[in-house]
């Protein structure tokens, strides 16, 4: 019972502790701190959803900046390895340009010009040859004395005649000049085939040079395509002349390279002296407005002032003196009163430095200079050491060695050939340099004189080799095996070579005709050479080939 009352007595007094009008304050504050804790519950989620975005911008930032890190990374090795790879082509590119100048090198010092004497090119080429009767050693020596020797035995009497009147002629000349103003005249020089012994066709004629050189104060100063400055393809070979004065310095200033203004003045050279008047320019034969010598002026002067020497001393002579050709300004015609001829050709010429090379206006005894880039290029002639290699050589070959006498016959069937077919694109200069190239190839012993006929047949075949290919080069423009003992100019060793036979490149047509006259000359050889030669026996030549096999 005492239980039930205290357990009824306890459980009122808990209904009257947890009445809620018990405590009405504290209970009346309830809801207004639950939405205060929602608010900022609401202000702390935005803040943490803030807070979030800067991270992930944050995040999002530094992914692109590794990103473009990595990417710039990338780029960097890229252009590393393109740039070993650069450096490995440029690298190679070295190699293979040292490989090509070494081999040019090596060209020019000897295998510039390819002699066609070797087995594997003698199987090549001689195409044309096939069914050719080619003519043995007996009709060869047979034709070379009637033909050859006995037509030219008179050629020394005649160059110690044209010598001596040319040396008069010149004297006289020097005499009717005015030394203060004209051009100086020297002695004269005798070149080509009549000189080196290897003219065989009527009417001979002697080519004489006559080297001259300006009044004082004047000089030359020359320029060639091989000096440094470039040239185009059509205009190596040629070289230009300048008038100056001696005491000019051309390369030491640049005011006549170039334009000045009309206010400014150079305060080296004053107008005086640097500007010239046209007339005086003209008075010594340069091109009009120009400082070059024109060849033009300079032919038509020498024309001029050997009539005025002939008139000065023609009572001495008993024949008459004429220009021969009007395309040869200095092609000359002594005419004697029985009525017989003697032609020959006088030649100014100004020479380079101080060596045996000569500037020439003009080729008469050749078509080496027809197509000329102006009046202002000079083509330059190396024949006065194209005369002393091939006395040089001579004396180092057997005793009657046969090249003169390949060179004489080789010429002999193209000029009669030429003939009966027209010209050709090859002239007597062309023949000689293939001889000249093949002198330097073989050894001595092969130039015996009874290798005539293997002889003759290597520069047949080595011209169809050029021919063929296009290609025969200069023999002394940049050939490095040029004997020392010449004492030739080493600027035109180190040049690029000259390959005489560019203009068959560039006419097709000429080509063409140049290539049949030599194929039908081949075939008409033996008819050619028997045609002047005495007859033999057929036993007796059939001795001689078993003897020579």
């Amino acid at each position: 019972m005492p239980v039930g009352i205290f357990r009824v007595c306890l459980l009122v007094i808990t209904a009257i502790v947890n009445h809620p009008l018990f405590f009405p304050k504290e209970n009346g504050t309830v809801p207004e701190n639950t939405e205060e804790i929602i608010q900022k519950m609401k202000e702390r989620e935005e803040s943490l959803r803030l807070e979030q975005l800067r991270l992930e911008q944050e995040i999002a930032d530094q992914e692109a900046t590794q990103k473009a890190l990595e990417q710039a990374a990338l780029v960097v090795e890229e252009t590393k390895e393109e740039k070993v790879r650069w450096d490995m082509w440029t690298a190679l590119s070295m190699v293979i340009f040292l490989l090509i100048e070494l081999w040019r090198q090596d060209f020019q010092e000897g295998n510039w010009q390819d002699i066609g004497g070797e087995e594997d090119d003698m199987a090549v080429l001689g195409k044309a040859f096939k069914g050719v009767a080619f003519p043995n050693k007996a009709v060869l020596a047979s034709f070379y004395e009637k033909r050859i020797l006995g037509t030219t035995g008179d050629m020394a009497r005649m160059r110690e005649m044209v010598e001596g009147f040319a040396d008069d002629l010149l004297e006289a000349l020097r005499s009717v000049c005015n030394r203060d103003a004209d051009m100086e005249v020297e002695d004269c020089m005798g070149v080509g085939s009549m000189y080196e012994n290897w003219r065989v066709r009527k009417p001979f004629v002697c080519d004489l040079i006559v080297p001259f050189a300006p009044p004082e104060p004047y000089c030359f100063r020359c320029q060639t395509w091989c000096s440094g400055d470039s040239f185009p393809p059509d205009e190596q070979g040629y070289g230009t002349i300048k008038v100056c004065r001696a005491d000019e310095d051309v390369t030491g200033c640049i005011c006549d390279k170039t334009k000045l203004g009309e206010d400014m003045l150079c305060l080296l050279h004053s107008q005086v002296n640097t500007t010239r008047p046209s007339s005086e320019m003209e008075d010594l034969l340069c091109f009009k407005n120009t400082q070059y010598l024109d060849a033009d002026q300079v032919m038509k002067w020498f024309q001029i002032a050997v009539t005025k020497a002939w008139n000065r001393i023609s009572h001495k002579y008993e024949f008459d003196l004429s220009f021969s050709l009007l395309d040869s300004p200095g092609a000359l015609k002594i005419k004697f009163r029985s009525g017989k001829s003697i032609a020959f050709n006088l030649t100014p010429v100004v020479q380079y430095e101080n060596s045996d090379v000569y500037f020439i206006s003009h080729f008469p005894w050749s078509s080496l200079a027809t197509d000329v880039p102006s009046s202002t290029h000079w083509f330059l002639t190396f024949a006065v050491y194209e005369r002393r290699f091939i006395h040089l050589v001579s004396k180092t070959l057997p005793a009657n060695a046969c090249h003169v006498s390949c060179l004489q016959i080789l010429s002999f069937l193209h000029g009669k050939q030429c003939s009966l077919t027209g010209p050709s694109g090859l002239t007597n200069y062309h023949l000689k340099t293939v001889m000249l190239h093949l002198l330097q190839a073989r050894p001595t012993q092969d130039w015996a004189p009874e290798k005539l006929e293997t002889r003759l047949q290597d520069m047949l075949k080595f011209l169809e080799k050029c021919l063929h290919e296009k290609k025969l080069y200069h023999f002394f423009i940049g050939n490095g095996k040029v004997p020392a003992e010449l004492g030739f100019p080493i600027v035109f060793q180190r040049a690029e070579p000259l390959n005489l036979f560019r203009p068959f490149v560039l006419r097709r047509d000429v080509y063409r005709k140049t290539v049949d006259t030599f194929h039908e000359m081949l075939r008409n050889m033996s008819a050619l050479i028997n045609e002047y030669t005495v007859h033999i026996p057929l036993a007796h030549t059939n001795g001689i080939r078993k003897e020579s096999l």
